[in-house]
């Protein structure tokens, strides 16, 4: 039987680095939104900017969804853990629908 992985094993997710990298430069990109408000920058160069925060943000989203299908959601199909798949699964929806929002 394999062992199920934890929720928050974050060790052998093939995503880790890239996701760390993007999180890293979207802080960059957040604190240059800030200061473009607080500097009073035209309002559709804040914008612009803020939609630049939102599509990254979507890839990082991206990257964990398929970490997850990757190893959480396999590693309950190969558990044989009907229960254990059946969450995974409703956890996968959920993820999908709050993505696409």
């Amino acid at each position: 039987m394999v062992p199920k992985p934890e929720a928050n094993d974050m060790q052998e997710k093939k995503n880790k680095t890239a996701i760390q990298k993007r999180l890293a430069r979207l802080g960059g990109q957040i604190r240059g939104v800030l200061r473009m408000v607080e500097e009073d920058r035209y309002c559709v160069d804040v914008l612009m900017q803020t939609a630049a925060v939102r599509s990254a943000l979507k890839v990082v989203e991206r990257l964990l969804i398929e970490d997850h299908a990757n190893h959480c959601m396999e590693g309950a199909i190969l558990s044989g853990d009907a229960d254990e798949q059946r969450t995974k699964f409703r956890e996968m929806v959920a993820l999908l629908e709050k993505a696409r929002d």
